[in-house]
């Protein structure tokens, strides 16, 4: 499965983040050949839960495995601070991003420590955060931890 194939699902689950009043942010976890271990959406506001952003739902719908090297997060946003130290944390090898341009995260952070970046600058990605950001600044401020 090419990049932009699993992008696809991830921006799927933004949408249905999106679609349940929630901020719009979708990730999947693969294996190096694209089989899909897990994905979900961004559930700050569904769940009341600060901690569940889109990469750390997709990671726990993967479920354990012995090693996280040989596995990629596809998400449709740069990810943060925390969702950064999440790809650190457990060496997940691999980092597709939809867009950098709404929000630029952790990412150079993460190349600079060996992971492997795509940045897609998807046009569908960056037209779904600018929505929401117009539409829910608010919400938006505090997602990314901002007054």
């Amino acid at each position: 499965m090419d990049d932009k194939s699993m992008l696809a699902i991830a921006r799927e689950e933004a949408i249905l983040g999106r679609d349940e009043g929630g901020v719009p942010i979708g990730a999947a976890l693969f294996t190096a050949d694209g089989e899909l271990l897990g994905r979900g959406h961004n559930r700050r506001v569904q769940d009341d839960d600060p901690s569940m952003h889109a990469e750390t739902a997709a990671f726990r719908a993967a479920g354990r495995r012995p090693h996280y090297r040989d596995t990629v997060m596809v998400t449709t946003l740069s990810p943060c601070w925390y969702c950064s130290g999440l790809v650190r944390q457990f060496g997940i090898g691999r980092v597709v991003i939809g867009e950098a341009e709404t929000f630029h995260g952790g990412h150079d952070w993460l190349a600079e420590h060996g992971v492997a970046i795509s940045v897609l600058g998807d046009p569908a990605c960056v037209a779904l955060m600018r929505e929401f950001i117009a539409a829910r600044p608010e919400l938006w401020f505090e997602d990314i931890g901002k007054d």
